[in-house]
Parts: structure tokens; sequence; C-alpha cells
């Protein structure tokens, strides 16, 4: 990527989410020398316009089209252009910016990535959906297009900062680690009977309430391995997941001389951000620094596959490889959405999960033999939605 250039043309897609927030801050605390091309968001209009007006995109778009009216009146007289929609927002995605930050959560980050790569930027990654579903043709895209992909969540960043490509042959594990969540301590019958106030509560970190309940019931640690198995070119069977409830080691890599290097810093997401923005430079602003010593005692211990399930299914999936990841990932957005609705138990998402690998894996799936990443991963996405959506009615029949 070469020395960092300022002022530099930026696009974030997600801005009003926690890790669009963030971004924003970071920026401003760092006093970056920036130039805003675009910022979308889903359907919080008032956020969007807020930080339209004071970082001045040429483009907002917000993907709610019923908020277009909105979000019109809001920027009225400032000159800068509102959008709404779906395919208004992967538009965005292509402007020409040096540097993307890619954090639409879910299934919907895909075809605005995909475009930001195709463009050749340098694409902070905090959607990690986006390298599940499509991850190979992804990276592939990104180095035809003479750009790169950084990763933005904190476990992948703490690889990338402590990886050295050039011994990368010689590394035995990846070790990401997890806080636990808020039921780390819970047992499978307390588990049954949480509630989606409960599974949002992280202990730790400030997140949007999907990623908070993938973190509950640890799908995002699968997520995650997945992930870093695609970024770091690692097979499954080397990808681990290391219980650290003070969230302060971030994650670590394994030499096969016996050596271990591991990342630290306080729970902050600023700080994977700044790494992904300025790399291979560092980006001075007021960091909050790691005081070892008020953080006291630091624990780690093996994950419990028997209470979380969807570490099992994750891994299962990431050996199975082909689509199976993203019909993972598919499933598991519509178990998290019929949870938060109240209409399953916690325990049931990854049981819906594994249930519709199972029933999909016999109806086959799209290979992307024409080349299009996007549409082979949207056919896909959807087989497995509908088929998720068939098992969350067979549970709800049976308990009725």
């Amino acid at each position: 990527m070469g020395s960092l250039s300022l002022p530099r043309r930026v696009s974030i897609l997600g801005s009003t989410g926690s890790v669009g927030v963030s971004t924003l801050d970071l920026l401003d605390k760092a006093d970056a020398e920036v130039e805003v091309v675009a910022l979308t968001a889903g359907r919080n209009v008032e956020r969007l316009a807020e930080q339209a007006l004071r970082w001045r995109p040429g483009l907002a778009v917000i993907e709610d089209e019923s908020c277009l009216g909105e979000l019109r009146d809001r920027l009225k007289g400032s000159g800068i252009e509102a959008a709404a929609g779906a395919a208004a927002v992967a538009d965005a995605a292509a402007e020409p910016a040096q540097w993307v930050m890619s954090s639409i959560v879910g299934f919907a980050g895909l075809a605005p990535t995909l475009r930001a790569v195709k463009g050749g930027a340098v694409v902070a990654l905090a959607n990690k959906e986006s390298l599940v579903c499509a991850g190979p043709s992804l990276l592939r895209l990104s180095r035809l297009a003479g750009g790169a992909v950084i990763p933005v969540d904190s476990e992948h960043s703490a690889i990338f900062q402590v990886l050295d490509p050039a011994n990368a042959q010689h590394v035995s594990r990846l070790i990401l680690t997890a806080s636990g969540g808020p039921f780390r301590s819970w047992t499978r019958e307390q588990m049954a009977h949480a509630t989606p106030e409960q599974a949002v509560a992280h202990p730790n970190w400030n997140m949007g309430v999907k990623i908070s309940v993938d973190s509950a019931t640890m799908m995002n640690k699968g997520l995650e391995m997945i992930e870093a198995a695609y970024l770091f070119s690692m097979p499954a069977e080397r990808v681990d997941a290391l219980i650290h409830p003070q969230s302060i080691v971030h994650s670590l890599v394994e030499y096969a001389d016996g050596s271990t290097l591991a990342q630290l810093g306080p729970p902050d997401m600023r700080t994977p951000i700044a790494c992904a923005f300025a790399w291979p430079d560092r980006l001075p602003w007021p960091a909050p620094k790691l005081d070892l010593a008020k953080a006291g005692a630091l624990t780690f211990e093996e994950p419990d596959y028997d209470r979380f399930p969807a570490l099992k299914v994750a891994k299962a999936a990431l050996a199975a490889g082909g689509a199976a990841p993203a019909v993972l990932n598919a499933a598991n957005e519509v178990g998290v959405a019929a949870f938060l609705d109240r209409r399953i138990g916690f325990l049931d998402i990854a049981a819906i999960v594994a249930d519709t690998l199972e029933r999909v894996e016999a109806r086959g799936l799209a290979e992307e033999s024409t080349g299009d990443a996007l549409e082979t991963a949207r056919q896909n996405d959807a087989t497995a939605r509908r088929v998720a959506g068939e098992v969350v009615a067979d549970l709800g029949a049976a308990r009725h």
C-alpha cells in the first residue's frame, strides 16, 4: 500500500452503526486530512444527516427508500446529493475513493464491498459476512484491481499486525480470542430461558444488536474463524478459538518454533480502525493506552463446544468449504432475527443453523461457473434463507 498519503478520499458504508460512528470519531480525534466521498446508512436518517452536514460528502445514501424524502429535507441547501435504496448504496461504494470502510451488517454488505474492491480501493473490512459468503472471490478481485483488504475486527487486525508474511509457512495456528459473551458462565438450562435483552448485553464491547447476539451464541467467533481462514490462507484445522474474558489479548499467532506472538490493547474499535486506515504507517491520535498493571490478571480457558454448539457448526462448515459457510451465515441471520422477534428460544439459533446446513446439502447449491461471485452468493443465500425459514416454521409447529 505504501506510505500514508493525505489528504485521502474516504467512503464509509454503514456510517451510523457502531463501527461507522467509531470511524468518524477516530478521524475527528486524529484530525485526519480526509475528503469524505460518500456516507451510507440503513434507516437512521437523522444520524446520517447529522454526519453528512458535519463531514460534507458529495453523496449520502439511505438504504430504506421510505426515508429519502426526510433525508433530502434535512440536507436541503447543503449541496449534498441524497439517494436511497440498496442499488444506490452499492453505487456509493463504487465512487472513486482511496479508502472504504465496509461496516454494513450482514449479507447486505456483500454487494457494496464487492463494488469497492473492484474499484481498487483499500477496503477496511468490518463486514465479516462478505468474506464468509464470498471470501476467495472477494480477495481475488481485490488483488486483480490493485487494492487491498485490511481487516477491522479486533481479532483479525491483531493477526494482521503480528503475522509476518515472510514466515507465513511457519505458522502452526491462528488463535482468535473471545470474551465468551454475556452467557460465558451460564448453563444450557439458563440459556434456554435467555431473553433478547440479556443476549445483547455484551460485557466488554459496544456493538450492534445482531453482532451482540452472535457473540452470545459464539457464532460470531465461528464466523471469525472462517474469515481468518480465508484472509490468511490457513486450513480449518489450524484456526482455533480461546476464551479470554478481559478482551485485552485480541488474538495470537503460534509459530512452528514454539514462539507465540500476541497483539494487546484496550477493547476499543478505534484502534483496529486506525491500523486499517494508516497501514503500514501508524496514525497518531489520543488513543486509550493499555496499563497492564491496572488491567490485573488476564485469564484464558478453552471454549465449551457443548454449551456453545454454534462454534462446532461453524468449524464443520469451514471444513466442508464450498457454499457451506454462506449457508451457515444465511441460516444464522434468519435464526437471530427469529430470536429477536421472540419466535424461537436462544438455544434454537444454533440448532436451526445445523438443521439448515443438513437440508440444504441434500438440495444442492449454485456453483460459481459464470464467474459472477455476487450472483452465486445471492442464489445460495436465498436458498439457505428459504430453508431456514422452513426450519423455523417447523419448530413453531412442533411447539404448538
